[in-house]
């Protein structure tokens, strides 16, 4: 039990510092990947990728706004449990107000589920452009690969091609002596040039297709951790709104039954029974969200890491 206390006090301390530090909600900032997408050649894909970024930062942000709006909602759900604990006939009359002022507010989740969040869409969207990403990136991969095959085809056939024009060239080089003198001469520049066409060349490819191929690879990594936490997410938004919704119509149902004593006690030991509960789906809720900011700003750094990377 003194275990628990203390993972749960330390807990609250970590994440209370964790909130404190949370100074920006995108990052890399938004204006230095708008920078860099203007002044570069950037694959659609990786543009793509950025957006969904920075619409999951926004989503988080207005979850937050709902989880703030729900804490400060169930204030009054608070004062009235502590009129509750006073039995006199003032107090009642404050605790039917308080009530009745909880039953006329909106859910803040409701509004947001029917606004600027729909967990169904995103998943489906970003499901979407995790395939893209996927396919994107294996194409990539077989391009780097025949690459690769080719070069090495190449080189073998022009060793191939420059042993039988060296072959020929010395045979006729038997007939004169100055042929025979000049053959190596003629042989070299032609070696040096091909071959560094052949493996020169080649190697900028190979590495540029392999530069883009990390670049796809973190991002789609980025957008499938996304969809996950977004799954996990959308599941907590709609336990934590049914809870909301349950304590409304409790409240509803104790102002039509004002005068009815037992209803409303029965009624506000009810809401008192789950007030715990209700208080750590809020804190789930909350932390999960940060998470997902942090998760959202270190798939951002990775990418922009990978796309400023130096060719290898």
């Amino acid at each position: 039990m003194n275990n628990d206390m203390l993972s749960s006090k330390s807990n609250k301390i970590w994440w209370s510092k964790v909130k404190s530090s949370f100074s920006s909600k995108y990052e890399p900032r938004q204006e230095a990947v708008i920078d860099l997408i203007k002044s570069s050649n950037l694959q659609t894909l990786l543009v793509d990728y950025f957006d969904a970024s920075l619409e999951a930062s926004n989503i988080c942000e207005a979850l937050l706004k709902g989880i703030h709006k729900t804490r400060s909602n169930h204030r009054l759900i608070k004062r009235v449990l502590k009129l509750s604990e006073q039995g006199d006939e003032q107090c009642h009359e404050l605790l039917l107000q308080e009530l009745a002022s909880y039953a006329s507010l909106s859910n803040p989740l409701l509004e947001i589920m029917n606004g600027a969040v729909d967990f169904r869409m995103i998943h489906d969207n970003y499901s979407h452009l995790l395939r893209k990403l996927t396919s994107r990136k294996r194409k990539i991969k077989r391009r780097e690969k025949f690459t690769r095959l080719y070069k090495k085809a190449a080189g073998y056939g022009f060793v191939i091609t420059y042993a039988v024009f060296a072959i020929a060239l010395l045979a006729l080089a038997m007939h004169s002596m100055v042929g025979l003198l000049g053959a190596p001469a003629l042989l070299l520049p032609l070696s040096k040039g091909v071959m560094k066409s052949v493996h020169g060349g080649g190697s900028l490819k190979t590495s540029f297709l392999k530069h883009l191929g990390s670049q796809l690879d973190v991002a789609a990594r980025g957008i499938y951790t996304f969809i996950n936490d977004f799954d996990t997410v959308g599941r907590l938004v709609t336990r934590l709104h049914d809870e909301v919704e349950h304590k409304r119509q409790v409240a509803k149902m104790c102002v039509r039954n004002g005068r009815n004593h037992e209803v409303i006690r029965e009624a506000l030991k009810d809401i008192q029974l789950h007030e715990h509960g209700f208080e750590e789906q809020m804190d789930e809720l909350e932390e999960h969200i940060y998470l997902c900011f942090l998760t959202i700003n270190r798939s951002r750094r990775l990418v922009l890491q990978e796309i400023l990377a130096p060719l290898s």
